[in-house]
């Protein structure tokens, strides 16, 4: 094996490989460094399009009618996820935060959106939020995800969905109408006709507005004595609602049944689906109910804390972008998620801004962060689950999607197979199941180019995990031509600096670095595993690549 590796390496670097097998494989620096949730390195992955850790649960449930490409359950699992960072793969990547898609059972039937016979394979298609769906797993598995996920230093975020259940089938009878409504459609015309209506047509909405006491769905009390669990759901349900004080409405019910993924397992954090889709004031509920439960998980568990970071939130507001700062607009109203409940939004423009060249891209960023969001975040993309315009859907500026997506300030979400420019563009799929392929992992087996990819990646995303200055930190360009910039990071005792070079000549190079390292200075290049020393203000190196990661020893 050592032998396949060495020979691998030596291959890409014949192709002009931007690292080193050995450069991945970089111990990280010893000083004890924090994770700081606003520069996290975010992996988003679709469950069942991952990696298949167990077939037998496969068909454990009847779901199978013919179906629109893509568009029915493919077989990954919690199980598949375990296998991956068993094997290191999370790690190698500098990932320290897992989001997954909802782990709750879904619908059991199917229905037709006009693209075709479709499951609830995503997730968001809520049949009961007490059950992890059988074909992604049991909660032992998720358990044992969570655990494991710890233990390398990873945080775990599900996908809480608030905002609706799933469509109505032949095997998905409607919820109560004091819980839900089915109509009228959103025409999203103003505030109210995103909220107040369906997304789109069989799809319930939450009557998340209402305060009204109302009863346990007939078909989940049906559901739970079938499954022997009623009575320690019900009285489950009694000492929340006596805890907390809420009434009875749908969505309390809702939020006691997300917070016991926290107390139960102990998640770090929760991506909030359609957040623009209900009024803020039940995000702030949330953050509440969720911030309690964590507390109590870490009172229940004390060896298992991580740190100090309070309980994450970010939310799915969806046509969001940095520029707007602290408001969305709906056109008739201006609302400030992030003072209700959220420490971090989705940025839906990074895939359009990543065109602009890198010093107008970073400082645009960093000094949004820096002022208007400071204490805030916000979480970019190239490409996601749902955003049919991705920043390079043909998949041929991937490197340099990379680059931008790892090195700007803010959190980065690695879409699954951004990583191995995994096809997003399917013959035959249509509407969103294009970007939803199954992960490409025989790719790897076969082809150089997403190896060389996939270590720029692993190398780009170490440097980020081993220093928060990268998308928390200080920004200032150093040097214009070449570009080279500094980010600077101080939180209590802790300090980070770094220096990045991007698009500079291969072989010998001098890069300025400011004031940043004093003369004298050890530093180390991460990019080629090269040291040198300050001499004069720069450092100088000779490498074949175009990108330094400059980081002091």
């Amino acid at each position: 094996m050592k032998n396949i590796l060495l020979t691998l390496s030596a291959s890409l670097l014949l192709l002009g490989c931007n690292c080193t097998k050995e450069t991945v494989k970089k111990e990280a620096p010893t000083t004890q460094t924090p994770f700081v949730w606003e520069s996290a390195n975010v992996y988003f992955l679709l469950i069942d399009r991952f990696q298949n850790g167990n077939p037998n649960n496969d068909n454990i449930i009847n779901r199978n009618k013919p179906t629109g490409k893509l568009r029915g359950f493919e077989g990954g699992d919690i199980r598949g996820v375990i296998q991956k960072l068993d094997e290191g793969y999370f790690t190698n990547l500098g990932i320290n935060a897992i989001w997954m898609t909802p782990v709750v059972e879904q619908i059991h039937g199917s229905v037709d959106e006009g693209t075709g016979n479709t499951y609830g394979f995503h997730g968001y298609w809520t049949k009961d939020w007490t059950a992890v769906d059988p074909s992604y797993g049991t909660k032992e598995d998720l358990k044992e995800l969570i655990e494991k996920a710890h233990a390398k230093g990873i945080r775990i975020l599900l996908d809480a969905v608030i905002n609706h259940t799933g469509p109505v089938t032949e095997l998905d009878p409607v919820y109560p109408s004091d819980w839900v409504r089915t109509s009228p459609k959103c025409t999203y015309q103003s505030y109210d006709t995103y909220i107040n209506c369906t997304l789109v047509e069989n799809l319930p909405d939450v009557k998340t507005e209402s305060n009204a006491n109302v009863a346990l769905p007939p078909m989940l009390a049906e559901k739970w004595k079938k499954e022997g669990r009623y009575d320690q759901e019900v009285a489950e349900l009694d000492a929340f609602f006596k805890k907390t004080g809420y009434p009875r409405a749908p969505k309390y019910y809702i939020m006691k049944w997300l917070s016991d993924y926290i107390t139960d397992y102990g998640i770090d954090g929760y991506r909030v689906d359609t957040a623009k889709h209900t009024t803020e004031d039940v995000w702030s509920d949330f953050k509440k109910v969720c911030d309690l439960a964590f507390a109590e998980y870490k009172k229940n568990n004390p060896k298992k804390v991580l740190d100090n970071n309070g309980f994450f939130t970010v939310g799915e507001v969806y046509g969001y972008n940095i520029g707007a700062k602290r408001l969305y607009d709906f056109g008739d109203k201006k609302v400030d998620y992030y003072a209700n409940g959220f420490s971090g939004l989705i940025n839906f423009d990074f895939r359009n801004e990543a065109k602009m060249g890198y010093e107008e891209l970073f400082s645009k960023y960093a000094n949004i962060l820096q002022n208007e969001l400071k204490g805030h975040t916000v979480m970019n993309y190239t490409t996601s689950h749902d955003d049919g315009y991705p920043f390079d859907k043909k998949r041929e500026r991937v490197f340099e999607a990379g680059t931008k997506l790892l090195l700007a300030p803010g959190i980065s979400q690695v879409y699954y197979g951004d990583e191995t420019a995994r096809p997003l563009d399917i013959e035959g799929a249509q509407g969103d199941a294009t970007l939803r392929s199954f992960m490409n992992w025989d790719d790897l087996q076969i082809d150089r180019i997403k190896n060389q990819l996939l270590m720029h990646y692993q190398v780009l995303g170490m440097f980020r995990k081993n220093h928060p200055a990268v998308g928390a930190g200080v920004h200032q360009m150093i040097s214009a031509s070449p570009y080279v910039f500094s980010r600077s990071y101080t939180s209590g005792n802790f300090s980070d600096k770094i220096v990045v070079g991007l698009d500079l000549p291969k072989g010998k190079k001098e890069i300025a670095v400011g004031t940043i390292f004093a003369n004298g200075s050890k530093v180390r290049d991460t990019y080629s595993n090269t040291e040198a020393t300050v001499e004069n203000g720069k450092v100088t190196l000779e490498t074949n690549f175009t990108l330094v990661l400059l980081e002091k020893l």
